[in-house]
């Protein structure tokens, strides 16, 4: 892998990572159309480190006082009554569905998910789904009312973001838009579900970045990049849903998938 597009996929990680058009999709389309190759999933998973780390330092106050609150509910029954207990939980429940499936399917998401046309599809089905969550979803509820019902219902749909082209993000937010989310309470929601997950996949691709053609300095520089980009990314799109729906991603992904149909189509583009 060529330093320039390390640089470009870096960029491309931490500009796509928290919007919902997925990161992953974004990383094998731009690595198929301006360099003819697949970077792999093993880079997918650790440049999304870099991101994630701007999650951990963005929401440092939030994810420290849920995990204090989670450790102090063992031994103090009152702490166990708090907002902030059950969210604790909720994230651990919802991280489970991911986890679960990512090991039993990891073959079939390494390989036949990225293929190209299914990307295509996904961009544009799950595009079309987050539009109709904008639409329809009542938009009414914080974050402070999810149950464990709502927690399961958000594991699963970031779930499906281990097929490329869904997003993790844009799955957990068009799910917590349909059962009601607020879109700011969807959106940080979606951070904060996200981080046991990618960090925990991250550590575990990392014995398989080198077996490519990526070296440890490139797979740094990338992390990096990823981190800088995403954590201005991450105050931008809180701002952002605060005052805008998300037709314009809804817009984007169908725009996106679409084209690369069309580039598919003509043999403009391998799909694999």
């Amino acid at each position: 892998m060529s330093w320039l597009e390390v640089v470009i996929l870096g960029l491309v990680q931490g500009l796509t990572e928290f919007l919902p058009i997925s990161s992953s999709g974004h990383l094998r389309i731009v690595s198929a159309l301006f360099f003819a190759n697949d970077p792999g999933a093993a880079f997918t998973a650790v440049s999304q480190l870099g991101t994630e780390l701007a999650v951990l330092i963005y929401f440092a106050k939030d994810i420290w006082s849920l995990i204090t609150t989670w450790v102090r509910g063992f031994r103090d029954p009152e702490v166990r009554a708090t907002p902030e207990y059950r969210m604790a939980w909720l994230v651990i429940i919802g991280t489970l569905p991911i986890g679960v499936l990512g090991v039993l399917f990891q073959n079939s998401i390494e390989t036949v998910a990225r293929n190209l046309w299914l990307i295509a599809t996904t961009l544009i089905v799950f595009g079309v789904l987050l539009g109709l969550a904008e639409r329809y979803g009542k938009q009414e509820r914080p974050v402070g009312e999810l149950t464990v019902k709502d927690g399961i219902v958000l594991g699963f749909a970031q779930a499906l973001a281990l097929i490329p082209g869904v997003s993790r993000s844009g799955g957990t937010i068009t799910a917590g838009l349909f059962i009601g989310l607020t879109r700011p309470a969807a959106v940080r929601y979606s951070f904060l579900l996200a981080i046991p997950a990618v960090v925990s996949a991250g550590v575990f691709q990392l014995k398989d970045v080198t077996a490519g053609d990526t070296s440890v300095p490139q797979m740094v520089v990338a992390t990096v990049i990823a981190f800088v980009v995403g954590y201005a990314v991450i105050a931008w799109l809180l701002k952002f849903v605060e005052r805008n729906s998300v037709y314009v991603f809804v817009a984007y992904r169908i725009a996106l998938g679409t084209a690369l149909l069309a580039a598919l189509s003509i043999g403009a583009i391998s799909a694999t």
